[in-house]
Formats: C-alpha cells, sequence, structure tokens
C-alpha cells in the first residue's frame, strides 16, 4: 500500500501548541508486509537514516500501531512477520513543517490498514497515539484531517475540529540549516507576563476568525502577531528572525513554521516575487496551496 501525509505548519504565530495547518508537499511511504525481515529504503530527505532498521520512526511507529491493535482486537498477536518500506520523502527535516509528524501518521495509518483489526483505531484514537509518540497534537491534528485544525488536550486525550481556510496559498522560506525541535523548546521560559499571554490569546482568537473568515490582509497581520515563543527562540534562527521581522515590516503577515526555522508568509507567489530585496539571498522559496485532505491510503489515484 502507499500512504500519503502532508507537511504542516504549526502555531501559526500565535496559536501555540495548538493550531496548524497542512500543506500540499507530500511523503509517500510504500509499506508492503513479507514473511520476514526488514527492508527500508529511503528517497529523498532522510536518505541517512535508511539504515537504522528497527530504530527507523516509522518502523517504530508500525510496531507500536500492531501493538494497540492487538491490545484492542483481544486476540492474540497479527502482525505481519516482516516488512519492506520505501520511503519518498519531499518534506525537508529539522525545518519547521512537520517531517516527524508526517513519518508519525505515516506509520499509524498504514499499520491500521495492514492489521486485520485496523478498524478498531478510529480517527480519536489514531491522534491519541500520534499525540503520545510525538508530545503535542499541533502537528499531528492537520496532518491526519487535513486543512486547519485547532488541537487541545484534555484529561481525557488529545482533541482537534478541523476548520475551513479562507486562506488558500502560503509560501514558505527554507533555510539550508536545520533546527532540532528540542533546541528550539529549550529556548522557552517556564513563565510569560501577564499581559504577553493575554494578547496571544486574543490574537490566537482573531486569527481563527481571519482564516476561516476571508479577512483583509490587515487584520490578518495583526491576527498572526505573537509574543510567546518566536521571540525566545530568535537567538537560535537569528536569519529567521530578521525575515519575519523584513516582511511583517512589508505589511506580509509572516510567522516561523512550527520551530523553525522555515519562514510562513501568507501571500502568493506572485506578491513575494516583487520582493526581492525584503526576502534577501539564502532561502528555497515553496509557494504551497493548503492541503485539504489529510493522511490517506492511495487507492489508484495518481501520484
Amino acid at each position: 500500500m502507499l500512504v500519503r501525509t502532508p507537511a504542516t505548519s504549526a502555531n501559526l504565530g500565535p496559536g501555540f501548541d495548538s493550531l496548524g495547518l497542512a500543506l500540499d508537499l507530500h511523503d509517500d511511504v510504500e509499506v508492503e508486509a513479507t514473511g520476514a525481515g526488514l527492508s527500508i529504503e529511503v528517497d529523498g530527505e532522510g536518505a541517512e537514516v535508511a539504515d537504522r532498521a528497527e530504530r527507523h520512526l516509522i518502523v517504530r511507529v508500525l510496531r507500536r500501531t500492531f501493538d494497540v491493535l492487538d491490545d484492542l482486537a483481544g486476540t492474540g498477536p497479527a502482525r505481519p512477520d516482516g516488512l519492506r518500506l520505501r520511503c519518498r520523502n519531499r518534506i525537508p527535516h529539522s525545518r519547521g513543517l512537520g517531517s516527524s509528524s508526517a513519518a508519525i501518521v505515516a506509520g499509524i495509518v498504514a499499520g491500521r490498514a495492514l492489521h486485520p483489526a485496523g478498524k478498531l483505531l478510529d480517527d480519536a484514537g489514531a491522534l491519541r497515539l500520534a499525540t503520545e509518540i510525538e508530545g503535542h497534537p499541533d502537528n499531528v491534528a492537520p496532518c491526519l484531517a487535513g486543512g486547519l485544525t485547532v488541537a487541545w488536550t484534555t484529561p481525557g486525550g488529545p482533541r482537534s475540529v478541523r476548520l475551513e481556510s479562507q486562506v488558500r496559498q502560503v509560501v514558505a522560506f527554507v533555510p539550508e540549516q536545520r533546527l532540532a525541535t528540542e533546541r528550539a523548546r529549550g529556548l522557552l521560559p517556564e513563565t510569560v507576563p501577564h499581559g504577553d499571554a493575554a494578547a496571544n490569546a486574543g490574537r490566537a482568537a482573531l486569527l481563527v476568525a481571519a482564516l476561516t473568515g476571508g479577512l483583509d490582509a490587515g487584520i490578518l497581520l495583526d491576527a498572526t502577531e505573537d509574543r510567546l515563543h518566536q521571540d525566545y527562540r530568535a537567538p537560535a534562527m537569528p536569519e529567521s528572525a530578521a525575515l519575519v521581522a523584513r516582511l511583517r515590516d512589508a505589511g506580509v503577515p509572516a510567522v516561523i513554521s512550527g520551530a523553525g526555522p522555515t519562514v510562513l508568509a501568507f501571500t502568493t507567489a506572485s506578491q513575494v516575487d516583487s520582493m526581492g530585496g525584503e526576502v534577501g539571498k539564502g532561502w528555497h522559496e515553496h509557494p504551497l496551496d493548503v492541503a485539504t485532505r489529510g493522511a490517506r491510503v492511495m487507492t489508484g489515484e495518481s501520484e
């Protein structure tokens, strides 16, 4: 089978650990049940980890999904004896575009499709399992559902809602350098001023209204203002922070994508073409549509 998962951008400025957007840049993971053994091939991003065998992230997620489904079925192990895995990765790694979430969701979707009791793991269960592995629901929610999502946690586990974004295209500016999410998160303070928290709450609510209501760019610029995480993380990605500042000074709603260092701009490629001075050199420019569909098993659909 072939599983396709979209890239995602989390936070979107003020929506820290809650807002996420699926993007039309996909990884393809082909999984085949075999009689024995484990074979992994990786084309594109992450080719250097193809030899990790059982330590490969997708393999670990597949095994975990099989264990969960075995428990749900209560009929003993029903996992395949062997696996052949081929990954065609297009999502940049360690750039803030949800590559690890895409891998995790691919493993869960594939495991659910391969296991005889796969239907026992519903979408809520898939979100719960993906969040347990990833640690936060903000990227895995749009990867599973597509579109714009709001995710939150409850005592009973993570939940999310999918919304229709009226913004159809964004531009991602991807640098060459990588940044580990753990390093970026480690720069965040344990407490923030009450005024900053209140400002972000208001901006996050305005951002949902702006993205779903098709409000003008001026409102979207205000709605993407953040005071909780981007400035604290700036020392780890000064070029990205500077690009966000230049774009915003030019009136473009721009944010750090996820933990960075990719910069996401709510604008179009044609508008960006006229902004060479603001953008500068050293960035891979990717005009991307918002992905309306989340992770799925491809059944005869064209690639």
